[in-house]
């Protein structure tokens, strides 16, 4: 089984992957991990990436689209995959489409996570993580349970992204209607798109997400 999550960014799609990757047992594979992962090397092509993402703008199709190709043709994404994060743009969608004939790969459900822009600043911006285990908390939603001490390994040390701004959340929101927003008829029209409420509790959202899928 093949899935896309679609949505902005915050609305979940992380979260719910995650959780179908460990209920169906097939692999999440998300740009985002990706591209940090090369912001991370310090390789020239994750400073361009880095420059890209903090700007609050879209990282180049061919960056993406070679990155996506390599690993699907990876023995561990044989039983299924989760794209999570792309395509983002109609071109990107028509691209992804000619590479998965050529794999031999068939996308069975491409899910749109709906959430309303205003929540969508809060989610984001509130957002951080302890730096020692990469547990996530939330200024509202998801505090510690003793304030200061992650709940997890008892660190004492959180960061939150530096693209995690109001300004830079806003940018990516706007890049998103723009430019993303469009292949949710792409899709569509291939009767395969399927939209559910993300606005709601996290289970209710995956509740939702396992009636599509069966």
């Amino acid at each position: 089984m093949n899935l896309i999550l679609l949505g902005p960014p915050g609305a979940g799609k992380g979260t719910q992957a995650k959780w179908l990757q460990n209920y169906y047992g097939i692999k999440q594979l998300s740009t985002g991990d990706m591209l940090r992962s090369e912001v991370a090397s310090g390789s020239e092509l994750g400073k361009q990436a880095k420059k890209v993402m903090e700007e609050g703008a879209l990282v180049s199709d061919e960056l993406i689209l070679n990155m996506i190709t390599s690993c699907l043709r990876n023995q561990e994404f044989k039983a299924g995959c989760i794209l999570d994060g792309f395509p983002r743009t109609t071109p990107q969608a028509e691209s992804l489409d000619k590479i998965l004939v050529d794999i031999g790969i068939q996308i069975d459900h491409v899910i749109e996570i709906h959430v309303e822009d205003e929540a969508m600043i809060e989610r984001i911006t509130g957002r951080y993580a302890c730096s020692r285990c990469d547990t996530g908390y939330h200024d509202t939603y998801k505090k510690p349970k003793v304030e200061g001490v992650c709940d997890n390994c008892g660190g004492a040390d959180f960061v939150r992204r530096k693209d995690d701004t109001p300004e830079t959340v806003r940018l990516r929101l706007s890049a998103y209607h723009e430019q993303t927003k469009p292949i949710i008829s792409h899709y569509g029209d291939q009767g395969i798109l399927r939209v559910v409420d993300g606005m709601k509790a996290i289970d209710d959202v995956t509740k939702q997400i396992k009636g599509v899928i069966g």
